[in-house]
Protein backbone atom coordinates (compact mmCIF):
# COMPACT_ATOMS: atom_id res chain seq x y z
CA UNK A 1 0.00 0.00 0.00
CA UNK A 2 1.23 3.55 -0.70
CA UNK A 3 0.22 4.89 2.52
CA UNK A 4 2.05 8.51 2.85
CA UNK A 5 1.97 11.36 5.91
CA UNK A 6 -0.70 13.71 4.09
CA UNK A 7 -1.35 15.96 6.84
CA UNK A 8 -3.61 13.72 8.56
CA UNK A 9 -2.84 10.46 10.56
CA UNK A 10 0.26 8.61 9.35
CA UNK A 11 -0.23 5.57 7.23
CA UNK A 12 -3.58 6.53 6.03
CA UNK A 13 -3.87 6.54 2.04
CA UNK A 14 -4.98 10.05 0.96
CA UNK A 15 -8.09 9.85 -1.47
CA UNK A 16 -7.35 12.71 -4.08
CA UNK A 17 -7.66 13.12 -7.52
CA UNK A 18 -5.18 10.91 -8.55
CA UNK A 19 -6.91 8.30 -6.57
CA UNK A 20 -10.33 9.10 -7.78
CA UNK A 21 -9.09 8.35 -11.62
CA UNK A 22 -6.90 5.26 -10.37
CA UNK A 23 -10.01 3.68 -8.77
CA UNK A 24 -12.65 4.82 -11.03
CA UNK A 25 -14.01 1.84 -12.36
CA UNK A 26 -13.82 0.32 -8.61
CA UNK A 27 -15.73 3.02 -7.59
CA UNK A 28 -18.93 3.16 -9.99
CA UNK A 29 -18.76 -0.82 -9.43
CA UNK A 30 -19.12 -0.30 -5.87
CA UNK A 31 -22.07 2.58 -6.28
CA UNK A 32 -23.94 0.33 -8.65
CA UNK A 33 -24.62 -1.51 -5.59
CA UNK A 34 -27.20 0.35 -4.56
CA UNK A 35 -29.59 -1.21 -6.92
CA UNK A 36 -30.81 -4.84 -5.42
CA UNK A 37 -30.68 -6.17 -8.95
CA UNK A 38 -26.81 -5.48 -9.44
CA UNK A 39 -26.14 -6.84 -6.13
CA UNK A 40 -27.43 -10.05 -7.07
CA UNK A 41 -25.84 -10.07 -10.54
CA UNK A 42 -22.47 -9.15 -8.68
CA UNK A 43 -23.36 -12.93 -6.68
CA UNK A 44 -24.07 -14.33 -9.38
CA UNK A 45 -20.92 -13.82 -11.58
CA UNK A 46 -18.36 -11.98 -9.97
CA UNK A 47 -16.30 -12.23 -13.56
CA UNK A 48 -18.23 -10.78 -15.81
CA UNK A 49 -19.32 -7.71 -13.35
CA UNK A 50 -15.25 -7.06 -13.42
CA UNK A 51 -15.34 -7.06 -16.99
CA UNK A 52 -18.68 -4.96 -17.30
CA UNK A 53 -16.99 -1.72 -15.23
CA UNK A 54 -13.75 -2.30 -16.50
CA UNK A 55 -11.66 -3.37 -13.10
CA UNK A 56 -7.91 -3.77 -13.67
CA UNK A 57 -5.69 -6.64 -12.65
CA UNK A 58 -4.78 -4.67 -9.37
CA UNK A 59 -8.93 -4.46 -8.69
CA UNK A 60 -10.04 -7.70 -9.44
CA UNK A 61 -7.40 -9.49 -7.25
CA UNK A 62 -8.12 -7.08 -4.13
CA UNK A 63 -12.05 -7.70 -4.81
CA UNK A 64 -11.36 -11.36 -4.86
CA UNK A 65 -9.32 -11.69 -1.77
CA UNK A 66 -11.99 -9.36 -0.34
CA UNK A 67 -8.96 -6.93 0.92
CA UNK A 68 -9.96 -3.84 1.88
CA UNK A 69 -6.63 -1.96 2.14
CA UNK A 70 -5.89 -3.39 -0.88
CA UNK A 71 -8.93 -2.02 -2.47
CA UNK A 72 -7.80 1.40 -1.20
CA UNK A 73 -4.44 0.95 -2.64
CA UNK A 74 -6.13 0.48 -5.90
CA UNK A 75 -8.17 3.42 -6.10
CA UNK A 76 -11.34 2.75 -3.65
CA UNK A 77 -13.06 5.14 -1.67
CA UNK A 78 -14.15 3.48 1.51
CA UNK A 79 -17.90 4.49 1.22
CA UNK A 80 -18.37 3.25 -2.19
CA UNK A 81 -16.54 0.16 -0.68
CA UNK A 82 -18.61 0.14 2.14
CA UNK A 83 -21.78 -0.77 -0.39
CA UNK A 84 -19.06 -3.89 -1.84
CA UNK A 85 -18.60 -4.91 2.59
CA UNK A 86 -22.36 -4.98 2.52
CA UNK A 87 -22.46 -7.50 0.01
CA UNK A 88 -20.12 -10.09 1.54
CA UNK A 89 -22.26 -9.32 5.10
CA UNK A 90 -19.46 -7.12 6.58
CA UNK A 91 -20.10 -4.37 8.87
CA UNK A 92 -18.62 -1.17 9.90
CA UNK A 93 -16.42 -2.95 12.23
CA UNK A 94 -15.03 -5.83 10.20
CA UNK A 95 -13.80 -3.06 7.64
CA UNK A 96 -12.34 -0.78 10.37
CA UNK A 97 -10.04 -3.97 11.92
CA UNK A 98 -8.30 -4.65 7.84
CA UNK A 99 -8.13 -1.12 7.79
CA UNK A 100 -5.67 -0.90 11.08
CA UNK A 101 -4.71 -4.55 10.99
CA UNK A 102 -6.72 -6.22 13.88
CA UNK A 103 -9.06 -8.48 15.19
CA UNK A 104 -12.26 -7.55 14.94
CA UNK A 105 -13.19 -7.87 18.92
CA UNK A 106 -9.25 -6.09 18.94
CA UNK A 107 -11.15 -3.20 16.89
CA UNK A 108 -14.53 -3.22 19.18
CA UNK A 109 -12.32 -2.99 22.57
CA UNK A 110 -10.38 -0.17 21.03
CA UNK A 111 -13.91 1.43 20.23
CA UNK A 112 -15.00 0.63 23.50
CA UNK A 113 -11.83 1.94 25.30
CA UNK A 114 -12.26 5.40 23.14
CA UNK A 115 -16.32 5.77 24.27
CA UNK A 116 -17.35 4.69 20.55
Amino acid sequence: MEAKSNGALWGTTLFDGRAAQKGYALNKMCYSFNDGANREAFRRDEEAYFRKFGLNDAQRDAVRRRDVLAMIDAGGNIYYLAKLAGIYGLNVQDVGAQQTGVSVNEFRARLLAAGG
